[in-house]
């Protein structure tokens, strides 16, 4: 294995992510902090672990992650984005995984702009005939 750093950007509703990969033990590091510390719920970590799963590279490269934008888990889809997109850079081989599973897609749903004359995007107020 090489000791090469693979860098890749990650985005996910209005959270950006700054993805360093790099050979290690497997320690993933957001803004600073644990993964675990970070995002505080388990659902969320087995989100950000999912391309190393799909790809049996578990424990084989350490992440470090720079995150902006958003909320948790946005930020936590941005890393998964952001890591799916390192490890195919990483190795051509994984790529073929990470695309059928739809991991190197980025997802296009935003919050919707609120209207004019509207409560939200789309929810009036409430109308009354009296």
């Amino acid at each position: 294995m090489d000791e090469a750093k693979y860098y890749a950007t990650g985005r996910r509703k209005n959270a950006i992510a700054k993805v360093w990969l790099s050979p290690g033990e497997g320690n993933v590091t957001i803004n600073g902090k644990p993964l675990q510390d970070y995002v505080g719920r388990r659902a969320l970590e087995l989100l950000v672990m999912q391309p190393f799963e799909i790809t049996e590279t578990v424990g084989r490269y350490d992440v470090v992650a720079k995150c902006l934008g958003g909320g948790k888990a946005g930020q936590a889809g941005a890393v998964r984005h952001g890591i799916s997109r390192a490890l195919s850079e990483a190795g051509s081989d994984l790529r073929t995984p990470l695309r059928r599973l739809g991991y190197l897609t980025r997802d296009p749903r935003v919050k919707e702009r609120k209207k004019y004359g509207l409560k939200r995007a789309r929810r009036a107020f409430q109308f009354s005939k009296r």
